[in-house]
């Protein structure tokens, strides 16, 4: 076999490299000289290795691999990578805590992001969701807010329940969330062991101009496990990368971690008159309404060769659509749509989806020009505007997405709290739980809340009560209070 040959350490810019060790000095114990580019240039790179934290899931793990079509629902989309059973697209999938930083604990409990970018041959679809089905808000004007209570308290820089419970409680659409989140699948055992779920309803639509909404489901192949609320704990200490280690490690060693896609479709006149606002993302449709339907398999089968390059550097967007798949009136979905472009050309620059894990495997012909970091052939010398007669790439009428009717005039409206906000809820506690899971619900819930102001328990509480009788009286007997005043 033939000798590997070694490579020779050389500048940012190519020039062999004498001495990696010494700075250029005058005599042995002399001041360094500024002359020293080796030196300089290493300094200052290091000084700017650190791009800006992600806001929200500031921490992740991720994966190569790729999804195949099982099921053919050709009459539903127009979309080319599912186009056929037995078609395979490569995807990268990041799997993330939401509210912690870059150095938190895996164990954290917290929603975990489910993100998977699908190289499309007509550019890349993104599907950012979550490891739950509903969010905790339903209007991104909110959005801000709500993760500011899940950071740190501005003076103290310390965890707050106050701030945490006080937004909670003074936002009733969150009661179908917070019930999730302090259940144990708050706390997944692992990326590997858990679900992932579009959340908000996307329209498909056909060739013919006709549509549907739908919502996506990956269910996990290795079975649901989660930690209790005191494992979780435990495992802060022990391993606080211990899910970003079970990936990698299950990938090394053979074992390719799969999840089955499934999705719910409903037609346009089913959403005209269902019960509840389907585009509500606090809420999920019931699967005897809209049964599940399979669409295919995800494997992830090689890891990353570079954590920064792939998993860091990372930029999924809801915006990243495909013909055949488009967005919905869903309030959360419309600004997400901004929103995770805007923080990543923040984070990374105007030309982040020119990085190798960001660019589309398909052609990629526009009119953008010019920004930092523009490191292909910018456009060359054709064209950077259009209408162009010099053979610039033309639009393609043929490829938009079915109008859909929309009609009322504009305002800032108020969203009317009904009983469907607690429904849901109330149904998760009652019917799908097993007392030790409700045990278990209610011993996280009153632990974390115990730390907040007793008329912040109290509003709180009254939420659990509106949701279910039983789990009000068990949250206000944990915290001691008494149940004529909640």
């Amino acid at each position: 076999m033939a000798e590997k040959k070694k490579k020779k350490l050389t500048t940012s810019f190519g020039k062999p490299v004498e001495n990696d060790l010494n700075s250029i000095t005058a005599g042995p114990k002399g001041p360094v000289i500024l002359h020293d580019v080796h030196l300089i240039d290493k300094l200052a790179h290091f000084n700017r290795e650190r791009i800006p934290e992600r806001v929200v899931h500031a921490k992740g793990a991720g994966a190569h691999g790729y999804f195949e079509v099982t099921n053919d629902l050709t009459k539903y989309t127009r979309a080319k990578f599912l186009s056929e059973v037995g078609k395979r697209t490569e995807v990268f999938a990041r799997f993330s805590t939401v509210g912690g930083e870059k150095g938190s604990a895996d164990s954290e409990r917290d929603p975990r992001g489910f993100a998977v970018k699908f190289y499309t041959e007509e550019g890349n679809f993104d599907m950012v969701g979550n490891n739950t089905p509903v969010f905790f808000i339903r209007d991104a004007m909110k959005f801000p807010d709500f993760i500011h209570t899940q950071k740190r308290n501005p003076a103290t820089n310390l965890k707050d329940p106050d701030m945490f419970w006080d937004f909670l409680s003074l936002t009733p659409e969150s009661i179908h969330q917070v019930t999730i989140l302090f259940s144990d699948r708050g706390t997944p055992r692992s990326y590997r062991h858990m679900n992932g779920y579009s959340g908000h309803t996307l329209m498909w639509y056909n060739e013919k101009g006709e549509y549907w909404w739908v919502k996506l489901h990956f269910k996990t192949e290795q079975g649901i496990e989660n930690f209790t609320g005191e494992e979780a704990d435990k495992m802060r200490g022990k391993d606080p990368d211990t899910a970003t280690r079970d990936l990698h490690e299950s990938i090394e060693k053979g074992d390719h971690p799969a999840w089955s896609v499934k999705v719910q479709i409903m037609t346009p006149e089913q959403a005209k008159s269902y019960r509840f606002d389907p585009f509500d993302v606090t809420k999920v449709w019931p699967h005897g309404d809209f049964p599940l339907i399979d669409v295919g398999r995800m494997v992830l089968n090689r890891n990353p060769e570079n954590y920064f390059a792939e998993v860091e550097q990372a930029a999924f967007s809801p915006g990243n659509l495909v013909p055949g798949i488009g967005p919905s009136p869903d309030k959360m979905f419309q600004a997400r749509i901004f929103a995770y472009h805007d923080t990543q050309r923040h984070r990374l620059g105007p030309n982040y989806h020119l990085l190798p894990i960001n660019a589309p495997k398909s052609d990629m012909n526009s009119y953008q020009r010019d920004g930092a970091a523009r490191y292909d052939n910018n456009g060359g010398s054709e064209p950077n505007y259009w209408p162009n007669s010099f053979g610039g790439p033309d639009p393609d009428p043929e490829m938009a997405a079915p109008p859909i009717e929309i009609s009322d005039a504009a305002d800032r409206y108020a969203y009317e709290l009904t009983d469907n906000d607690f429904v849901q809820a109330g149904d998760l506690y009652r019917k799908v739980m097993t007392e030790k899971e409700r045990e278990h619900l209610v011993n996280n819930i009153v632990g974390h809340i115990k730390g907040a102001q007793k008329r912040i328990q109290l509003r709180q509480t009254a939420l659990f009560f509106k949701a279910d009788r039983e789990y009000g009286e068990r949250i206000a007997k944990g915290l001691g209070l008494d149940v004529a005043e909640v």
